[in-house]
C-alpha cells in the first residue's frame, strides 16, 4: 500500500518514506554546472619589493594614518611625550604605559581586563608600521594585557621610524618566524557608521590613535 505526499513530492512506501527524481535531478544538474564554470589554474603574482626609502615610508604614513582618523606626531626621543601627554590628556585620570622610560610605565598586570576599563590613556610599544595602510603591528608582548589597547579611552603607539615598511606584504615577511601568543594589527581610532550613516568614533574602541615616531 502506497500513496504520494502532495505537498512535499514524496512517495510513500510500506518500509519508510523516499523522494521521487524531481529533485535530485535538479540537485545534479547544479553540480554539473558548477563543475562546468571553475577556472583554470593560474599562477599567483609574484610580490615585488618596493624601493621606497625611509622618508617616503614615514610620509605615506603619516598620511594614510591620518586620513583615517589617527594622529602622527614625530619626535627624536621620547623625552616628548609626557610634556604632550600632560597638554593634550590634562584630564585624564588613569594613564597606563607599557613603555619603560615613561612616567606610567607599568610592568605587572593582573590577569582581569575589568581592572583596566576605567583606563582614559593607553602608551604601547609597536613593533613596526605599515605604510600603505597605515597600521602598527602589535603582541601580547607589549599590550600587557590583550584587552588593553581595545578598553581604553584614547590609545597611544610608540613606533621606531626606521620599522616603518612599505607594504603589508612586507609586514607579512617580518612577522613570518616570529614567536608571539596574540598579535593585531592598528590603524586609526575605533569607528563605526552603521547606524543612519552617522559616523562614531570609539564604539568598538579607543575615540583616538596617536602614533609617535621616534628617530
Amino acid at each position: 500500500k502506497a500513496g504520494t505526499c502532495r505537498h512535499h513530492h514524496l512517495k510513500l512506501l510500506i518500509n519508510g518514506i523516499t523522494r521521487t527524481d524531481v529533485k535530485m535531478r535538479s540537485r545534479e544538474k547544479i553540480l554539473e554546472n558548477i563543475l562546468k564554470a571553475q577556472l583554470d589554474n593560474k599562477p599567483l603574482p609574484s610580490l615585488l619589493k618596493t624601493v621606497h626609502g625611509e622618508a617616503d615610508s614615514l610620509k605615506n604614513f603619516s598620511a594614510v594614518l591620518e586620513g583615517i582618523g589617527g594622529k602622527v606626531i614625530i619626535s627624536e626621543t621620547l623625552d616628548f611625550i609626557p610634556a604632550y601627554v600632560s597638554s593634550q590628556y590634562a584630564s585624564s585620570r588613569r594613564i597606563i604605559s607599557t613603555v619603560p622610560d615613561l612616567p606610567w610605565y607599568v610592568n605587572k598586570f593582573q590577569n582581569s581586563p575589568h581592572l583596566y576599563e576605567d583606563v582614559d590613556l593607553a602608551i604601547l610599544y609597536g613593533h613596526f608600521g605599515v605604510a600603505e595602510n597605515g597600521a602598527v603591528w602589535v603582541t601580547d608582548n607589549e599590550m600587557g594585557d590583550r584587552a588593553l589597547p581595545f578598553i581604553c579611552q584614547h590609545l597611544a603607539l610608540v613606533v621606531h621610524q626606521h620599522k616603518i615598511v612599505p607594504t603589508l606584504a612586507e609586514a607579512y615577511e617580518i612577522i613570518d618566524g616570529t614567536t608571539y601568543d596574540y598579535g593585531t594589527f592598528i590603524a586609526g581610532p575605533s569607528k563605526t557608521a552603521d547606524i543612519e550613516q552617522s559616523l562614531v568614533l570609539g564604539a568598538h574602541g579607543p575615540k583616538s590613535l596617536t602614533v609617535f615616531l621616534i628617530s
